[in-house]
């Protein structure tokens, strides 16, 4: 009998943390498929909008978090301590190139359309790709020329995801989608065989624990 480790990873593109998390996960999934060779591992990236009410063309980024964390002196305190996280990922954020804060939607529903073009690995590189494009590049994901751009950059057909992104059936099924995910209020946020989960971008030891634990038959949820 195959034992199977199924992970749901709960992300908005906008999130630092976020990326922080996918490239920790990566870490602990190469560290637990070296202890446990026999075990089939899949991945379901979903969509989360941290931010649902932003104008579709996007919102002065350093102005947005001057007034969300109570001014520049806050903004360069909070980015420290991120770019600190960040550093042991492998990542340093371009925060400084960074010009809008966009609505995620139209990016989210481009990885809801690309899973109908290409395999999971394929899904997930053109995520990683979204991840660098914002906060690496400063490119605006809000806007479907960069989106799709990005897209064909990571393999897709770009111009057949533009017309299935203006189907009315892609967008129920987006919002379908975004319904299931109403229980969470943060990200990123993992979930492990459907009943353990974690909370945060936490380091690879932490998550490689949780994985573990999900394996066992009375895995419960995890602490962290």
């Amino acid at each position: 009998m195959s034992i199977t480790l199924a992970i749901d990873v709960h992300f908005d593109l906008i999130c630092p943390w976020c990326l922080i998390g996918k490239r920790h996960l990566r870490t602990a999934i190469e560290q637990f498929r070296a202890l446990h060779p026999d075990v089939e591992i899949t991945v379901a990236w979903r969509s989360h909008q941290l931010l649902p009410d932003i104008p579709a063309a996007g919102i002065p980024y350093q102005v947005f978090y001057e007034r969300r964390l109570g001014g520049p002196t806050a903004v360069a305190a909070r980015r420290a301590q991120v770019q600190a996280a960040a550093r042991t990922a492998g990542i340093e954020f371009a925060f400084e190139r960074i010009a809008l804060m966009p609505n995620t939607q139209l990016a989210h529903r481009l990885i809801d359309c690309a899973g109908e073009f290409g395999g999971p690995e394929q899904v997930a590189y053109l995520i990683e790709r979204l991840f660098a494009t914002y906060f690496l590049e400063g490119r605006n994901i809000g806007a479907l020329p960069v989106l799709l751009a990005i897209a064909a950059e990571a393999g897709f057909p770009a111009a057949a995801i533009e017309a299935r992104l203006a189907t009315p059936e892609a967008g129920d099924r987006f919002r379908a989608r975004l319904a299931t995910d109403s229980g969470i209020s943060g990200v990123p946020f993992f979930v492990f065989n459907n009943r353990l989960t974690v909370s945060g971008a936490h380091p690879p030891a932490s998550l490689l624990a949780a994985m573990e634990q999900a394996l066992l038959p009375t895995a419960t949820a995890h602490p962290v």
